[in-house]
């Protein structure tokens, strides 16, 4: 008998493409799930603070091609988990895309051991600050469900 199940990878990538498809910023839709010892702790995607409106309700705010009024799905992913007392520490964050910079160090002051990303967005930024951290950085390598 053969099993048919997806790897951990590629559970915890798939429900993170799912949580991205609530992103409210038409320009870019992000998904984040932090996961500590195979079990899903908090997600996040890309949208307006709590209580504010969103882009998908009244446009943008746009400076230097970048939404203002948006929280980063991995952010909203930290900070839901930090709302409810949960600690992110030796955490493994499953995001969508490559993260920015600021996703990046705010993952590193939260704890996050483990950054598995699938789509490719490449900051140079990022890559500097990984060579000085500990966190451990890959490309999700399974098949997409």
């Amino acid at each position: 008998m053969t099993d048919n199940r997806p790897s951990w990878d590629e559970y915890f990538m798939s429900i993170a493409h799912l949580v991205k498809r609530r992103a409210t910023c038409p320009r870019k839709s992000v998904g984040a799930v932090l996961v500590k010892d195979k079990q899903m702790i908090s997600s996040g995607y890309n949208g307006a603070p709590r209580g504010h409106k969103h882009c998908t309700e009244v446009g943008c705010e746009l400076v230097n091609n970048h939404c203002m009024r948006v929280v980063h799905g991995e952010q909203n992913s930290i900070a839901q988990a930090a709302a409810r007392g949960i600690s992110t520490e030796g955490s493994t964050m499953y995001v969508t895309t490559y993260p920015c910079n600021i996703c990046l160090k705010i993952a590193i002051n939260a704890g996050i051991k483990e950054l598995v990303y699938d789509e490719d967005y490449p900051d140079p930024v990022v890559v500097k600050i990984l060579q000085e951290s500990n966190v451990k950085f890959r490309k999700f390598e399974g098949k997409k469900i």
